[in-house]
């Protein structure tokens, strides 16, 4: 055998092992397509269910925004209602009212006048003004018990 002979034998053997990982190679890349395929069929089998569900569901939601439209359009209605109903009670029963109100007002002063006035009781001294507080939104603020900054050192 000469040397020639033995760097064929060499060039063919690493072409064997070559082509054999290729063709592993193109086994295992078959193998995951055909899996990805079936995933794709699985996926769309349930994706259409679905899909009709959900335009089902807007269907249904469509029809009761309609509803909440015509109840919001009534509740509307009322309110104007409401509100020209109070001010027809209020400009007929608003100025008579007043003068009412008036008149017994000036009927009390007359009386008052005519009666000795009673000595008025001395007021109630006012109560001590609270110290303010400060919310801080997220802040834990000690409490008054623990003592002041000079204090918490001592504290063991």
């Amino acid at each position: 055998m000469s040397g020639g002979e033995v760097a064929g034998i060499l060039v063919a053997v690493f072409w064997a092992i070559l082509v054999s990982f290729l063709a592993l190679a193109l086994v295992r890349l078959a193998q995951t397509l055909k899996a990805t395929t079936k995933l794709v069929a699985d996926v769309t089998e349930q994706a259409v269910p679905l899909l009709s569900e959900a335009s089902a569901t807007v269907r249904s939601a469509n029809t009761q925004l309609a509803r909440v439209d015509s109840i919001a359009a009534d509740v509307q209605e009322v309110t104007a209602n409401a509100s020209a109903l109070s001010s027809t009670v209020s400009s007929a029963f608003g100025g008579p009212l007043v003068k009412v109100a008036a008149f017994g007002y000036g009927v009390r002063r007359a009386m008052g006048r005519t009666a000795p006035a009673a000595p008025e009781p001395a007021p109630e001294p006012a109560p001590e003004p609270r110290p303010r507080r400060t919310v801080i939104v997220g802040k834990t603020v000690p409490s008054a018990r623990g003592g002041g900054r000079r204090n918490r050192g001592s504290k063991g």
